[in-house]
């Protein structure tokens, strides 16, 4: 889509797109720094969300922001939101399948563009930064900065590798990213986030980088599956599952001298079960099927049976706790670092209403605004966290509720 050659941007402004789980942390957080991000519009498919968003960011901040209604499958109509509302920058935190339709808006009205998953098509559950890579020169041309993945992983543990690098490391090795949900709900199943994103991303095949390619293994929930056991920070011991995780793409395009790559999520073997059933009779399913006469997706209505993630905070308790281990080399000699964080669900519902694993997703992208409206980041183009100055991405990512530990650890086996 061509851009115009006007900009609607107004400084201070912000619009975020998107209003469960993360899209709640988002505004909370973007209202506790309302120093920065003096005006707040929030949007979603309905007004129902936003609305009771605004309620409780009225109520524990005293901050007013104002909420619309938008359809993001449509670039028309969020780009006639942008010029509404005047943002500096779109944080987009809506669907993955929606990511192309607002990058457009905000080509068109020449706007900043943030997010935190890369796209992938609806019908489809594969995605990869392919198409949004090929944004890079007509953002460049128009002037304005894209992020993309800038939640914590992917996010967080790009700036995790890119601060290993930049501190400690002439060159990196060997990469494991290590996500633990140690927490627990009083639902027998639920997923942390989107249902049909959650469900797509842990049913499909598995891969990791090695030695320039990438190797095949099966799908989490597979007999085969790699799995071993790892003891977290604070968590302890638990199963880590081999996963293909959309970091890994980028890193591996953007880290010197990287010879290995992995990605691995806690799962329990209750979770998993009730995976293989939903696979083997068919409700996990992204293609439509004819029933009574209309035709219906059975992710879809599954989604609309799970619990709401959102709904999920006011029981939840315990940790998670994600990270990188990482190997590399300096002045010649080899070492191994761990980074990592630990967030508490009970913690953050006291703070914002929201469970950890929303509250990850949805700090960093604000922080990623932040970065970009007081100039501590800047650029033309499409751009991934790892490409970026991470110190005051992660210094102020401490300030606002997710500080990071960094120890010496042996490096995890390459065969496992």
């Amino acid at each position: 889509m061509a851009s115009s050659n006007k900009s609607y941007q107004t400084k201070g402004t912000v619009l975020i797109i998107g209003a469960g789980g993360v899209g709640s942390v988002v505004a909370h957080k973007c209202a506790m720094n309302k120093d920065v991000f003096k005006k707040i519009h929030l949007a979603s498919r309905s007004i129902a969300k936003p609305n009771a968003i605004k309620k409780d960011i009225k109520k524990r901040w005293g901050v007013n922001i104002e909420t619309h209604t938008v359809d993001a499958d449509f670039a028309k109509k969020v780009a006639a939101l942008i010029k509404k509302v005047k943002p500096e920058v779109v944080i987009n935190v809506a669907l993955p399948y929606q990511d192309l339709a607002i990058m457009d808006a905000c080509l068109e009205t020449k706007v900043n563009y943030i997010d935190t998953a890369n796209y992938e098509p609806k019908d489809e559950a594969h995605f990869e930064y392919s198409w949004q890579w090929a944004y890079k020169k007509q953002y460049e041309k128009a002037g304005i900065m894209a992020i993309l993945g800038a939640g914590f992983d992917p996010g967080v543990t790009n700036a995790y590798c890119a601060y290993m690098l930049k501190k400690y490391f002439d060159t990196v090795k060997y990469v494991d990213i290590l996500d633990a949900n140690a927490g627990s709900h009083d639902k027998g199943f639920a997923t942390n986030f989107n249902p049909e994103i959650n469900l797509r991303e842990v049913t499909q095949e598995v891969k990791h980088y090695d030695n320039g390619e990438w190797v095949k293994t099966p799908p989490v929930m597979n007999e085969g599956s790699v799995h071993f056991t790892f003891d977290y920070p604070v968590a302890g011991p638990k199963d880590s599952y081999l996963l293909f995780h959309e970091e890994m793409e980028s890193l591996a395009k953007n880290l010197p001298g990287l010879k290995r790559m992995r990605f691995w999520m806690t799962f329990g073997q209750n979770y998993l079960t009730h995976l293989r059933v939903m696979e083997s009779i068919g409700i996990s399913r992204i293609d439509p099927i004819d029933f009574q006469g209309k035709k219906i997706v059975p992710m879809e209505f599954l989604k609309a049976l799970l619990p709401d993630p959102a709904s999920l905070a006011t029981n939840y308790s315990g940790k998670t706790v994600i990270g990188c281990i990482v190997t590399g080399e300096k002045d010649g000699k080899e070492f191994t670092k761990y980074i990592y964080n630990v967030c508490d669900h009970a913690e953050t519902f006291k703070e914002v209403g929201s469970q950890a694993i929303s509250y990850t997703a949805g700090v960093p992208p604000v922080i990623a605004a932040m970065m970009l409206m007081t100039g501590k980041w800047s650029g033309k183009g499409v751009f991934n966290v790892e490409e970026l100055d991470p110190e005051p991405f992660l210094d102020t990512l401490a300030q606002n509720g997710l500080p990071y530990e960094v120890v010496d650890h042996e490096p995890l086996p390459a065969k496992i």
